[in-house]
């Protein structure tokens, strides 16, 4: 059966098909998420057909979306990927749950609703990799492009949600804001006071391009509504009555089908199979098939398509089709963790947080910075050499060196430094909780299949706490949380430690003590990346600077995967700017 969902957000409608009829569109894009619906919004502006497969459905009145309180309900739920990765040799041989939305929506469905960008030097890394054209002069105009700031208001701005309006965009889609009952006490001056005393200054706009500090970030929200705004509201429903946009919710990508007799692999559509169904078809793409899968699924989808690296794809007896054994490798993902402290109950507050800082390096180790860097720097051939290593030489060392380096530009700049960690702090009337987690880990992984369809779970490793620079900012930054806390004023206002608490962790513990209470208390920050990298093919990229993949004719990958390393914002407002200028990079192409 085919299904495509009616105009006026109404839930899919189920209309009658054979699996031999002959579907066809100009456009086929597999994902309905985050990425994958910009493109099918700004391609069905155009006289073209375009076709969205999703394997998730409309979640538009699913309270475990909507609220926008509700961060984690829908973890766990139908809604969920919920992917496992494989155990973790360097963090405690946990198998971790990578959280992704499986909706109309797609990750924006079950995400924390952060609205942060990433530091403009970090975009402009891209650039220097030979990504032309990607820099943070040419993105900012797209993530505008893509956002509508709603005013804080009076009370909100005088709690600290400000904005710089010449870098914020106004007439987009995507509805961003601060809560309707974000807290709006006293508590901003207490920590806003607190951050300073240790250095850490105050910053108005954390979409700015420049992170550091300490601020209140705003979200992905329709204070009008007063519910979360994803992917569906802002970019699906709104125009869902578009003749031209089909989506296939309850639908599962299967393979790329091929056209027969091209000089240049072509793919010729996707084969798919709908929920309920055991019986697969083909949806027909006239000009391109885009992949908007996540960075988990689309180099699946690539390799069961015969695009990826021969050993693996002889494993499975599927024919290579495409050479290009990069696919799945880069694999970078961030491990988070946190702190509790008790509230004295010498006040109370009540209300949304946002209350998050961005420390650097320096701010974290203190009088060890110099320490740190040196033997950073020193250790990153040894990086290098042990992840080219792990790949089966798949990457080359030659070139992670060259990634780590500019990684590490970042990090120990003397003049423009990005954070190192992000750390949130929710006070109640009772407690304070500080989840954290470090930015930038030099450790890679990957992502592959397992077997010769998707029925199979793929292989995730991301090799969680592979390095020591993974160790050693994860802890440091625990230890700044403390310094945090016991720092004034915010330390009137706090009673003892309950995670871990100093019965766990001494105040005089090592940092091997430190990493072995991380290893039974972390997870994924479930901000995978990389996985189809946008390099110079020679570097071990799998997408050009236009996101279509190498060896192809017709096919382009638009999500996070493409992202060469990891930023330090969250990732959905960089990935609506992405997909944004990649809508308009196909359609320079028509």
């Amino acid at each position: 059966m085919i299904y495509r969902l009616l105009p006026a957000f109404a839930l899919a409608s189920v209309i009658a098909a054979s699996p031999d009829t002959k579907i066809a569109y100009d456009y086929v894009i597999i994902g309905a998420g985050t990425s994958g619906l910009v493109i099918a919004n700004r391609l069905s502006e155009l006289n073209v057909t375009v076709a969205v497969i999703e394997a998730g459905d409309s979640v538009f009145n699913n309270t475990n979306v909507t609220n926008p309180s509700g961060y984690g309900l829908a973890f766990g739920s139908a809604i969920d990927w919920a992917y496992q990765t494989t155990s973790q040799s360097y963090a405690g041989d946990k198998v971790q749950t990578l959280r992704a939305g499986k909706a109309i929506g797609g990750t924006s469905t079950i995400n924390g609703m952060a609205y942060t960008r990433a530091e403009d030097v970090q975009i402009d890394v891209w650039s220097s990799l030979g990504n032309d054209g990607w820099d943070w002069e040419t993105l900012l105009p797209y993530y505008k492009k893509s956002q509508s700031l709603e005013k804080p208001t009076a009370d909100q701005a005088g709690a600290g949600a400000t904005y710089d309006s010449s870098v914020n965009g106004f007439d987009g889609p995507l509805k961003v804001g601060w809560l309707n009952n974000l807290n709006t006490g006293d508590f901003h001056t207490v920590l806003n006071d607190t951050y300073a005393a240790l250095g850490v200054a105050w910053d108005k706009d954390v979409n700015d391009g420049t992170m550091v500090g300490y601020n209140r970030y705003p979200s992905t929200y329709d204070k009008t509504l007063n519910v979360r705004h994803d992917a569906g509201r802002a970019y699906y429903y709104p125009i869902s009555d578009r003749t031209n946009l089909h989506i296939y919710p309850n639908t599962t990508a299967q393979r790329l089908t091929w056209r027969s007799g091209a000089d240049t692999p072509t793919a010729e559509g996707v084969e798919v199979i709908t929920s309920g169904s055991s019986d697969s078809y083909v949806i027909s793409a006239n000009s391109e098939v885009i992949i908007s899968a996540g960075s988990l699924a689309s180099p699946a989808i690539l390799e069961y398509s015969g695009v990826g690296n021969p050993t693996i794809l002889d494993k499975y007896n599927i024919p290579v089709v495409v050479d290009l054994p990069t696919v799945g490798e880069n694999l970078q993902d961030q491990t988070n963790t946190g702190l509790a402290f008790q509230n004295t109950g010498l006040t109370t507050w009540t209300g949304g947080a946002g209350f998050v800082g961005y420390p650097t390096a320096a701010d974290v180790f203190g009088s060890e910075y110099q320490n740190v860097s040196a033997k950073i720097l020193e250790a990153l051939p040894e990086y290098a050499a042990q992840t080219a290593a792990a790949s089966g030489n798949v990457t080359k060392a030659a070139d992670l060196l060259k990634f780590f380096k500019l990684q590490y530009e970042l990090i120990f700049s003397k003049t423009h430094p990005v954070p190192v960690a992000e750390i949130l702090v929710n006070p109640s009337s009772t407690a304070f909780t500080s989840e954290y987690w470090a930015l930038l880990p030099f450790a890679r992984g990957n992502v592959h299949i397992t077997s010769s369809g998707p029925s199979s779970p793929v292989a995730i490793n991301p090799n969680y706490f592979k390095f020591d620079w993974d160790i050693t900012s994860q802890v440091a930054t625990a230890k700044f949380i403390r310094s945090l806390y016991s720092t004034a004023p915010l330390s009137t206002l706090v009673g003892s430690e309950t995670k871990p608490g100093l019965d766990t962790i001494a105040a005089d513990a090592t940092d091997a003590e430190w990493f072995e209470w991380v290893k039974t208390a972390y997870r994924s920050n479930f901000h995978p990346v990389a996985t189809a990298a946008m390099l110079p093919k020679e570097n071990g990229g799998v997408v050009d600077s236009k996101l279509k993949v190498y060896g192809t004719a017709n096919i382009r990958v638009v999500d996070a995967s493409i992202l060469p390393l990891q930023v330090c914002g969250h990732l959905t407002s960089t990935l609506y700017a992405v997909a944004e200028r990649a809508a308009d990079l196909i359609k320079a192409d028509i």
